[in-house]
């Protein structure tokens, strides 16, 4: 059975207020050409499709569209909801979905139905786990959606076990991988897929936190140690994050900050049989429109980049080397020559720095606002942004005036 492992699509998300979807529609369209040409028969999509429980229209969209040109008949998605992703609205669709060759699940507590779906039957199944067959082949496949903790203490409390609940996260997790382990057999291929956080991977600062103080993290001896392969969904860095497992992160298709400019994107292929050690691909995706942050001497330099870049599709970042706060003027001519610019840091001198006692009481809120957000960014805030500051202030004035009456 082949498989191609991917996850953290984050369909809908943003580079600052800069919209990735036309990225993202790039990606997609060349996901499912790498599906085909690598004659997969399973894909493994381990969660957070979307950036928010309330994905923009064409975010979703674009996910089903995508859905059903990579089943096209021929082959079996698996999807399971991260914790970004809204678990019912995610598997909402799923009486349509299994005639496409389409298994979607949203929670610890999901069921797949058993039947016959044309290139594809589901022998046997229950909460977290599901047996399919395609093209004579057969796999045990244990699926843990993100387990939040509220939906840890749903299972755990039905077993009115009080040794059982005051168990750390971690043991929660264990238990029930351990449990569900035992619907692995010798001939079938055994898989295990979840959106978790594994101690010991290694995060790029642009996943959304899932644990508290480690309280959320799982243990690598609580994974499912019979499992001939476990596809990892959360962080952004595709890696094995155990020497001893067949555990992996696919990553992120896209660099979603600058903190992953230097991180080579890929989906896993996945060759699996019956009894043996799995074999495991890389397969690269393009940089569809690279991050770059460019440290500058002056703002002459940074002008003179821009104008090199100005054919290039990219996100760029600059850090500018200044006595005094940078000209709007300067900035604005910047942004005229590379409009994709999403940051602009002057770089101030450590005795330009220090804070200036001052007398608030004569100030109004905007002016407040203001100053500190040129202390805080270096440069002055833009229209927008004081309109948007001005009307959420005037929003509570009024919901302080409404509990007051």
């Amino acid at each position: 059975m082949r498989i191609l492992h991917t996850s953290d699509w984050h369909l809908g998300k943003s580079l600052e207020n800069f919209s990735r979807l036309a990225e993202q529609e790039k990606f997609l369209e060349d996901f499912v050409q790498m599906v085909e040409e690598n004659n997969v028969d399973l894909v493994i999509i381990a969660g957070d499709i979307y950036d928010s429980s309330n994905p923009p229209a064409r975010a979703e969209m674009l996910f089903y569209t995508t859905l059903k040109k990579l089943s096209n008949g021929e082959r079996v998605i698996l999807v399971i909801a991260g914790n970004h992703d809204n678990p019912e609205r995610l598997s909402a669709a799923s009486p349509l979905a299994y005639e496409h060759g389409v298994i979607l699940l949203g929670t610890l507590k999901s069921i797949a139905p058993k039947g016959d779906f044309g290139k594809f039957k589901i022998l046997d199944s229950g909460e977290g786990f599901l047996e399919i067959e395609i093209k004579g082949e057969k796999a045990v496949i244990i699926a843990l959606p993100y387990p939040s903790e509220k939906r840890l203490n749903e299972i755990f409390t039905q077993e009115l076990e009080e040794e059982k609940r005051q168990k750390s996260y971690s043991e929660r997790v264990g238990e029930i991988f351990n449990d569900l382990s035992k619907k692995y057999r010798e001939d079938t291929i055994n898989i295990a897929v979840s959106h978790i956080f594994v101690a010991g991977g290694e995060e790029s600062g642009s996943e959304r936190p899932i644990q508290l103080g480690g309280s959320f993290t799982v243990e690598i001896s609580y994974l499912p140690q019979k499992a001939q392969y476990i596809a990892l969904g959360h962080l952004h860095k595709p890696q094995r994050i155990s020497s001893t497992l067949p555990a992996y992160y696919s990553g992120s298709p896209l660099q979603y900050s600058k903190s992953e400019m230097n991180h080579s994107k890929c989906a896993y292929l996945v060759d699996l049989k019956v009894g043996e050690p799995v074999t495991v691909k890389e397969i690269y995706f393009k940089n569809y429109k690279p991050i770059e942050v460019f440290r500058c001497n002056s703002i002459e330099e940074a002008l003179e980049i821009c104008n090199e870049y100005r054919d290039k599709d990219i996100w760029a970042y600059f850090e500018i080397k200044t006595e005094s706060f940078l000209p709007s003027s300067k900035i604005k001519e910047m942004k005229s020559i590379l409009p994709d610019i999403v940051e602009i840091k002057p770089i101030l001198p450590e005795d330009e720095m220090e804070i200036e006692d001052y007398e608030i009481d004569d100030k109004s809120v905007k002016e407040l606002f203001e100053e500190f957000y040129l202390k805080e960014n270096k440069v002055p805030p833009t229209e927008e942004i004081l309109e948007l500051f001005m009307s959420i202030v005037k929003e509570e004035d009024e919901e302080d005036e409404t509990s007051e009456a």
